[in-house]
């Protein structure tokens, strides 16, 4: 399998898709911006003050010259976005709200996506997940038929590529988020290229072990293969539950879950919960080597996309890549 950052680079050469970053004065997001510069794949509009932005490439050995930096706090885009976002939100926030909203780099960043000046934004690296998450899901909002938005990882090691969700989002999830989630981790799957085989993780396989979490996982799984339909998926495998390995090796497959269409393949797992979700591609990405591009937000109307606060410059500047592609 081709690496999936190549592919997506020659599908996005020549595009520049506008990608914003509201964190400029944190150095490694400066320093993804300055290496996107360079690229004809994203055109990055970094947010901050352009003294301070500066003096922070100074500290991190970059330049900003050529880069596009917007200070929220004076930019004559401001009164468009306060009067965007005032009517947005539908009688939610007043015009003083509005003004005081966008000081906030994500809030203005994410109205530069709203009003069609960028195409998406990725934020998180100095920024809690729901600081990020919040306006998106007030702004950009859920595709219809989408109850909740969800964080999935690309998994990447060598030539293996493996889709985690939700692994960012949501503490508490029912069947039907669940099913939901298995659904659109297989559609982002697809679009970029996988052929998705769905495997919805818990503790028992096939009814070994039978608890309400366990029954939890099964019905999300008779969902996920109703829906899938709707979805256009007829053709996208979708089962469980499944123990990992029985997901993952065959041979446990087979004595496992011999009658499953999945016989150790899968390449999309869904997990139970966040807990579960978050620790399992901590310990893919801390112990097995894996590379985690993440968490990308599925649902979503725009592209807006959340970075640990661990990350590298490595890490903002793939997923501003995914964020791109995602825009295609």
């Amino acid at each position: 399998m081709a690496n999936l950052l190549d592919v997506l680079k020659e599908k996005l050469e020549g595009k520049n898709v506008r990608i914003v970053f509201p964190e400029g004065n944190d150095e490694r997001v400066l320093a993804a911006a300055v290496k996107l510069n360079e690229t004809a794949y994203v055109t990055p509009v970094v947010l901050g003050n352009a003294d301070e932005l500066k003096a922070t490439a100074d500290k991190a050995g970059v330049s900003v010259a050529g880069l596009e930096i917007i200070d929220p706090a004076t930019s004559e885009l401001r009164s468009e976005l306060i009067a965007s976002f005032v009517e947005r939100r539908k009688g939610k926030a007043t015009e003083e709200q509005a003004e005081k909203m966008m000081n906030d780099g994500n809030y203005f960043g994410t109205m530069l996506v709203h009003t069609g000046k960028a195409a998406g934004l990725v934020s998180g690296a100095a920024h809690s997940t729901a600081d990020t998450v919040r306006p998106a899901l007030q702004i950009i909002k859920t595709k219809p038929g989408v109850a909740k938005t969800s964080g999935v990882f690309f998994m990447l090691r060598d030539d293996e590529q493996y889709v985690f969700g939700d692994c960012a989002i949501n503490p508490t999830l029912e069947a039907s988020d669940l099913a939901e989630i298995a659904v659109e981790s297989a559609k982002t799957a697809q679009s970029f290229g996988m052929d998705p085989k769905v495997a919805m993780l818990s503790f028992s396989t096939k009814g070994s072990a039978k608890t309400p979490e366990t029954e939890k996982v099964a019905e999300a799984t008779r969902l996920a293969q109703d829906k899938k339909a709707e979805a256009g998926l007829d053709n996208v495998v979708i089962d469980g539950e499944f123990q990992f390995d029985a997901a993952f090796v065959p041979s446990v497959a087979a004595k496992k879950a011999p009658e499953s269409p999945i016989q150790g393949d899968a390449n999309v797992f869904v997990f139970p919960s966040l807990e579960a979700g978050n620790i399992g591609y901590k310990i893919a990405q801390r112990l097995g080597g894996f590379d985690a591009i993440g968490p990308i937000l599925q649902g979503l109307n725009a592209p807006v996309n959340d970075l640990s606060r661990g990350c590298s410059t490595d890490d903002v500047y793939d997923l501003a890549i995914i964020t791109a592609a995602q825009t295609l």
